[in-house]
């Protein structure tokens, strides 16, 4: 039986959530070639999870040229018998990917996964002929394959024998450890097809196709990753894998906070914290304008900033450490707090003006699934996307902080200066956050829908257009609630409106549509 890889294979193919370090495209199937680009994957010299190579899909200036031209399905098996023999004996330490076949309209496609290996640095024979004796290292610079040589191989060389904490097999845990559960939730949002498949097969070969299981067969055990990610208490393997929301509603000095602590699978945390900042913090002021038809609308905190501030705290910080990421609210500022800092590499200028490109990611795996989430694009975009958040809202310019030992990191966003303030000619208003887009999502429920049928009602396709503009929106502003918040990845989930929403659906009804105050989604 064919066993899927756990990707969305349209994202690979469009390269969407993937950057073209990650991928690379070969209209048919050449050995000696695919050798080098899995050595390099192997290598993962920059820490991004290793890559995929296509096969039977044609490239042009780094994108792939769709339809797929194809492979010969007759051929299949006999390319994975020969990688096999070229993780055996054309490569060392011996490394082998997993592969899988697709069809695509009436096409074959051939897709091999190499994630970044346990026992880096990896070479591999530089040429298949029978008197090739020389072997070489290989790296990705881009969206290329290339030899290694002088200040690049001296620097993989240094890499040996370091694996990311989050790619390591932890001795502690079992294979019982991972939750099927979480991890058949995971690839139905993700669109895997290896999702319809997944309650059938064993955990050890389900763990190993997603790359969440390491050691010997004899001995598999769950990777750090895994347990982050699909393990119901991930804090108790690592202390303090968490994120506290503290309010300090007389300010940071004041007698008086608020404290909320979130536990439990990465992604569901990250998520939750961040509606839940929005749900009780964050405000809307309406400000309307003698004489000016249109109002002028900004948030205390946009959220898209605050996304981008707890997720990069999320992917960043060391699930070595016991600290917790921690999200300090009060009426000047938003602090997002995570240990330790950036790699010393990237200066602290070059990251306040938005300029930084971190050379190594501290944590490949985690950033690998939140990318799968569509949480972050990764590729040092999170600062960039605060700055422009906070300038379009007109906020002041926010904060970034460590120490000269980078023993932490701090994100500081200031409040809107006229956030809720009454400026004597103008009357600002409060309201929940109803978009165009929101408004559309609560005429179209009268019941508890699932998301297919939200999506059905709505003339939509794009699944991540749906919950970034409608249904995310719509549930930080409290308007809509899940029928089963306790397993929010649930294939069953139905989504409802509050109290609230009712509220608002009415209001909304009733008005006349010059009444209507809109702004861009």
């Amino acid at each position: 039986m064919r066993t899927p890889l756990p990707i969305n294979l349209d994202a690979l193919l469009r390269r969407r959530t993937i950057e073209g370090e990650r991928v690379e495209y070969k209209a048919g199937w050449n050995p000696e070639s695919a050798l080098h680009t899995i050595c390099a994957f192997a290598n993962d010299f920059h820490n991004l999870g290793g890559g995929y190579l296509v096969i039977g899909v044609e490239e042009a200036n780094g994108r792939p040229v769709l339809p797929p031209k194809g492979v010969d399905p007759e051929r299949v098996d006999a390319m994975q018998k020969e990688l096999l023999h070229l993780g055996h004996q054309a490569i060392q330490p011996a490394f082998h990917p997993l592969s899988a076949s697709y069809t695509v309209g009436d096409r074959t496609v051939f897709v091999v996964w190499a994630p970044g290996g346990e026992t880096r640095p990896y070479k591999c024979r530089v040429n298949l002929a029978k008197d090739g004796k020389e072997w070489a290292y290989y790296i990705r610079r881009g969206s290329s394959t290339v030899r290694a040589r002088g200040a690049g191989e001296r620097e993989l060389l240094g890499l040996a024998a370091t694996v990311p904490f989050d790619d390591r097999s932890n001795p502690s845990a079992t294979v019982e450890d991972l939750s099927r559960r979480l991890l058949g939730e995971f690839l139905d949002e993700v669109g895997s097809e290896l999702a319809n498949e997944a309650p059938s097969l064993p955990m050890e070969t389900l763990g190993r196709q997603m790359n969440v299981l390491g050691g010997p067969s004899e001995a598999p055990l769950p990777k750090n990753v895994g347990l982050l990610f699909f393990h119901e208490e991930p804090h108790r393997f690592f202390p303090a894998t968490q994120i506290d929301v503290v309010y300090f509603p007389e300010g940071a000095g004041g007698d008086r906070f608020e404290e909320k602590v979130f536990q439990g699978p990465l992604a569901r945390i990250t998520r939750d914290a961040i509606d839940y900042v929005a749900r009780s913090y964050l405000k809307e002021t309406v400000v309307k304008h003698p004489g000016r038809s249109e109002a002028e609308r900004f948030w205390n905190f946009p959220r898209v900033a605050i996304e981008e501030a707890i997720v990069n705290a999320v992917y960043h910080r060391s699930y070595e450490e016991r600290e917790p990421v921690e999200v300090r609210v009060s009426p000047e500022d938003l602090v997002v707090l995570s240990f330790p800092g950036p790699d010393r590499s990237v200066r602290m200028e070059d990251l306040r003006a938005g300029r930084a490109v971190s050379r190594r990611y501290r944590n490949r795996r985690v950033g690998e699934f939140l990318k799968e989430l569509d949480l972050t694009e990764g590729r040092s975009t999170g600062v960039p996307k605060i700055l422009r958040a906070m300038r379009g809202n007109g906020s002041p310019p926010p904060e970034f902080e460590s120490d000269d030992e980078r023993t932490y990191f701090l994100i500081r966003l200031p409040v809107h200066e006229r956030a809720e303030r009454d400026t004597g000619q103008v009357t600002p208003h409060v309201t929940p956050h109803v978009t165009p887009h929101v408004e559309r999502l609560l005429a179209a429920i009268d019941g508890e829908h699932h998301r297919d049928e939200l999506l059905q009602r709505l003339g939509l396709t794009d699944r991540k257009h749906f919950r970034t503009r409608f249904l995310a929106p719509a549930m930080a502003a409290g308007l809509v609630e899940m029928t089963d918040p306790g397993s929010p990845r649930s294939r069953h989930q139905r989504y409802r409106l509050t109290d609230l929403g009712r509220r608002c659906q009415a209001e909304l009804a009733s008005r006349g549509p010059d009444d209507a105050e809109r702004h861009p989604a």
